[in-house]
């Protein structure tokens, strides 16, 4: 545990806001170095990305992560600096202890206790670590993805560590995670004079009707696997900030977290169609940030139920809840995907920490899964 936690500290003390690394990368290849890993860095503009492969047989298992963390906010109200590691009452604060550094910290650790004791394991382990999970992820991982494809390098296992946990450690696995898609959309009106209402067209009033729609739209019920899909409204921006002015224009954000009900294409039509209604004119702009994905019932999930069983000694939940993670770039490959890491409690919080006795459970569940796929595994 404490080779852990003095490996959380050191990587706490790297300010890496997004999409900055801020030396994590290097502090992790050169402890890997020493485990016989190989590492390669594929960065993209500003997002740094490192590669780290130990062996070059199949099956191949890899641990997914990312060292950028999202900005501190206000840091008089932080109790402690957050890029100062600080122990208070058996738990670590610092921005990106649970997200996610207590997981990648909790990785390497593992890996060097495996690669300790079983040197000559079936397979090859790899790492793939980014800058830039929590910005807009186009630079990541989904890059180096078909740079390991244009090489015929397949994934067959891999773990997230994102911070799927709830209650306890271990208590859920992430298989799965709900699509992403991000609209912005722009009603155009004319400006004038609050007085001469005839004399403009106000675009607030007039998407007032379709926002109520949009926002009662049953889009699914979901399903087994995942809830219902959701619309939320992120921003909405309209008027000069004088009282006495029509705004010429409307802009709208909102966000719609899908399940496998409905596709990228129906949410589009539908949503077009809403907004047809109404007599008002507008431009609308798509992102889809990832579909969602379900990881079927296979080795991997089997390997961390049967970890946890023998290091927790409790039986996890299969779960897809959350946002969305870097694991949406690798499952579309054919990977087996899941997500197994601390407890979500504090995460993007202020005074964000991880509680020290988790970094030991951690590490010990990710060993004994690297044990059951790449030791105890029949080939």
């Amino acid at each position: 545990m404490n080779d852990t936690l003095e490996l959380l500290k050191a990587l706490i003390k790297c300010p890496s806001v997004t999409p900055d690394d801020a030396g994590c990368m290097d502090i992790i290849a050169e402890r890997l170095a020493n485990s016989g890993f190989k590492a390669e860095r594929m960065d993209f503009d500003d997002t740094q990305n490192i590669w780290l492969r130990r062996g070059e047989a199949k099956p191949l298992f890899v641990f997914l992560g990312h060292t950028d963390v999202v900005p501190p906010g206000p840091l008089d109200q932080w109790q402690t600096p957050p890029f100062e590691p600080t122990l208070k009452d058996g738990k670590l604060f610092g921005r990106g202890t649970a997200d996610m550094k207590g997981g990648i910290a909790a990785f390497i650790t593992a890996l060097e206790r495996f690669i300790a004791t079983h040197a000559d394991h079936q397979g090859s382990i790899a790492l793939l670590l980014t800058s830039d999970e929590e910005g807009p992820a186009t630079n990541g991982v989904v890059k180096v993805m078909e740079v390991l494809q244009q090489r015929g390098i397949a994934i067959d296992w891999c773990l997230v560590g994102e911070p799927s946990s709830d209650k306890t450690t271990g208590d859920v696995v992430r298989v799965g995670r709900r699509g992403s898609l991000c609209a912005r959309l722009t009603v155009k009106g004319i400006q004038g004079h609050v007085a001469y209402p005839e004399k403009a067209s106000n675009p607030i009033h007039a998407f007032a009707p379709a926002l109520k729609d949009l926002t009662e739209e049953v889009w699914d019920h979901g399903n087994a696997f995942f809830p219902p899909t959701s619309l939320q409204v992120s921003n909405i921006n309209g008027g000069t900030g004088s009282e006495n002015i029509i705004p010429g224009h409307l802009e709208i954000q909102f966000n719609l977290r899908f399940c496998t009900e409905v596709n990228e294409m129906i949410i589009k039509e539908r949503t077009q169609a809403i907004l047809d209604k109404y007599d008002f004119d507008y431009d609308l702009q798509w992102r889809l940030s990832g579909n969602p994905f379900l990881t079927a019932q296979g080795e991997l999930i089997a390997a961390a139920h049967a970890a946890i069983n023998q290091i927790i000694g409790t039986e996890p939940s299969d779960d897809t809840g959350g946002g969305t993670s870097d694991g949406r770039f690798v499952a579309p490959t054919g990977a087996q995907v899941i997500e197994l890491g601390p407890r979500n409690e504090t995460i993007h919080k202020i005074n964000e920490h991880i509680e020290i006795d988790q970094l030991d459970t951690l590490s010990h569940l990710y060993e004994a899964i690297l044990v059951n796929l790449l030791v105890n595994r029949s080939v």
